[in-house]
């Protein structure tokens, strides 16, 4: 930019212009000048390049107003379509599936459950792993589509709340320990068993044991002694016909009746014999079985 200097002088007068003594340039000029263009040029192509990846990330991700991806954000929460696959911890008040399709838990080792109180503490787990299915808690409880307890554990006892209990393994059941029910039955046309291989086998009831077979037998056997202990009343055997074939026989005398009847006798330890019958009792005669 140059400087001029104007004179006022009358027509006529001559007067010689002064020359310019001082010069002042005002701009970016040279190489400083290229390089301000050249990182315009450079932020421009960036800023076109962060444009769009953008873009191509929102494309990729499928975000819209209403979500990203699978997930829908809606006014109860949050709604994931498809599969999805998590790699840290989910929290979660309430989890379920859609009313046409199940829910999937699926996982390479285990899936694990924990339910936490106010301190972070777990009070409940349940974990299922390839080979077990493991839970942990005070109680665990298996409830109907009624919400009637069917089946409940806890540190104390097992209760079976069924109308039935059902065991269709070829061995039955097998119990430890004592076993309380009010009734044991076999399915129509099967047999029951109830065994006991190497102990004893009782059956103790408070108001009475009743053994009933529709049609069929009852059998009792043991390989020692089988008692029947009645501790206030008796014992009776009602029926057609009381078959006892091998109980020890007194020796037979004249005196015994010609029709080979015999009587039953008792030892003082409640053993049984057949004594021949007569006139009257003939157990004295035969009272040397029981020693």
């Amino acid at each position: 930019m140059v400087r001029e200097q104007y004179t006022t002088a009358t027509e006529g007068t001559h007067i010689e212009r002064p020359e310019n003594q001082y010069v002042y340039k005002i701009g970016i000029y040279g190489w400083r000048k290229r390089c301000l263009y050249l990182f315009v040029l450079l932020l421009l192509i960036i800023l076109v390049v962060n444009l769009a990846l953008t873009i191509w990330i929102l494309k990729v991700m499928w975000f819209s107003p209403t979500g990203m991806g699978h997930l829908r954000v809606t006014k109860d929460g949050l709604r994931l379509e498809g599969e999805s696959e998590f790699l840290f911890p989910l929290y979660a008040k309430e989890i379920h599936s859609r009313v046409d399709s199940s829910l999937l838990l699926q996982s390479t080792q285990n899936v694990t459950v924990n339910a936490r109180n106010s301190e972070g503490e777990v009070t409940g787990r349940l974990k299922v792993g390839p080979k077990m299915v493991e839970v942990q808690s005070q109680q665990f409880q298996i409830n109907s589509i009624n919400g009637k307890p069917l089946f409940t554990v806890d540190e104390k006892e097992v209760v079976v709340g069924t109308d039935k209990l059902r065991v269709t393994g070829p061995e039955g059941a097998l119990f430890e320990h004592s076993v309380e029910t009010p009734l044991v039955r076999a399915d129509p046309f099967q047999d029951l068993r109830l065994e006991s291989p190497t102990r004893s086998l009782s059956m103790d009831a408070p108001r009475g044991v009743h053994i009933q077979a529709h049609a069929g037998k009852i059998e009792a056997l043991s390989q020692m002694d089988i008692v029947f202990h009645s501790s206030d009343g008796m014992l009776v055997l009602d029926a057609e016909t009381v078959c006892l074939p091998k109980l020890v026989q007194g020796t037979w005398s004249p005196s015994g009746s010609s029709q080979r009847l015999y009587e039953i006798c008792v030892c003082p330890d409640g053993k049984l014999y057949l004594s021949v019958a007569g006139v009257g009792t003939t157990c004295q005669e035969n009272s040397h079985i029981c020693l």
